[in-house]
């Protein structure tokens, strides 16, 4: 029980102000269909934080951290300039993905590839290797992924009820571009 409890703990800490609760959030603004954001979060999270508490270790031993550090700092940057897509085509890609993969599809993959090399995954694989139980520790860390993007699941999608899309969109591009260019500075 401890390994679930501490799992959860420290991951839904970690994520808090996460590039994925951004993501959450953008999702949210993009599809306002709370429910099928929340099962693909899970879905994503479940299947992402289950390899890495089985394959993580063996992964991070052969990216050197230098170049992982800029890897994600380019990744972040391209994130936040990404978000800047004017109005129309942001729509148009949203209608699209609608069509194509729907919301539940759209954003387990979003997630699954923006959680790639995150924190709460590096977190997870280091739990995992504290605890020696991938199962409790993965069923952890998803219980505290979804303690925090859940609600910013919901709080996205009322924030559009008030505030303008094109001001939610521009936060969040500069939230993603510092980050991106602090993750250049980080030791």
């Amino acid at each position: 029980m401890e390994a679930f409890l501490v799992s959860t703990g420290i991951v839904a800490l970690a994520e808090m102000g996460d590039k994925t609760q951004l993501l959450a959030i953008l999702l949210a603004t993009r599809f306002r269909k709370p429910w099928p954001i929340v099962a693909g979060i899970f879905a994503a999270t479940v299947a992402n934080h289950l390899l890495a508490a089985s394959l993580g270790a063996l992964v991070a031993a052969h990216v050197d951290p230098d170049w992982l550090r800029w890897i994600l700092a380019a990744s972040f940057i391209a994130m936040g300039l990404w978000i800047l897509v004017p109005d129309k085509a942001d729509d148009e890609a949203a209608d699209n993905g609608k069509r194509k993969l729907g919301v539940f599809l759209t954003t387990a993959i979003a997630f699954f590839l923006v959680e790639m090399g995150d924190k709460t995954q590096v977190a997870t694989v280091a739990l995992a290797a504290r605890f020696g139980n991938a199962v409790l520790v993965t069923l952890g860390t998803t219980f505290g992924m979804m303690l925090a993007n859940v609600p910013a699941v919901f709080l996205g999608e009322a924030v559009t009820r008030v505030v303008p899309l094109a001001v939610v969109r521009a936060v969040s591009a500069a939230i993603m571009i510092a980050v991106g260019v602090a993750t250049f500075f980080v030791v």
